[in-house]
This record gives structure tokens, sequence and C-alpha cells, in this order.
């Protein structure tokens, strides 16, 4: 059983969502609110696309819910 293993598709795009991720979790430890949200926003919003393309569901609704969490956050203001 000599199985390689081949990269997911589109791994590029999840690199950049990780990064995005980073710099929003960098800019809340810094208390750059709201730049914060907005890069959550976008990074998550990266991740559900991601979960689609990849058809993993626990990679859209966790970060589906994220983004509609920061998106409340974002219009209460």
């Amino acid at each position: 059983m000599n199985k390689e293993l081949q990269p997911k598709p589109y791994q590029w795009l999840a690199w950049i969502a990780t990064a995005i991720l980073l710099v929003a979790a960098t800019m809340a430890a810094f208390n750059m609110y709201p730049y914060y949200s907005y890069a959550f926003t976008v990074a998550n919003g990266l991740w559900v696309l991601i979960g689609v393309l990849w058809k993993e569901k626990s990679l859209i609704v966790l970060n589906a819910g994220l983004t509609i969490i920061y998106l409340a956050g974002l219009f209460a203001q």
C-alpha cells in the first residue's frame, strides 16, 4: 500500500486565507478595531469558499458561522 499524498486543489488559496487569519489575530491582539474584524471576515469568507471547493462541510459550517458573527458585530456598531 504505497499511496502518495496528493495536494488538495486550491492549496494556494488556503495559504492566503491562513495568512490573513494570522494578520487578523495579530491586529486583534493589538486592539486594532474595526480592522481586525474586516480581516477576520475576509479570511473566514475565503475559508467558506475553500470548504465548498474541497467539499468539506465542517469548514463551511465553522467559517460561515464565524463570518456571520463578525458581520453582525460590524453592523451592530
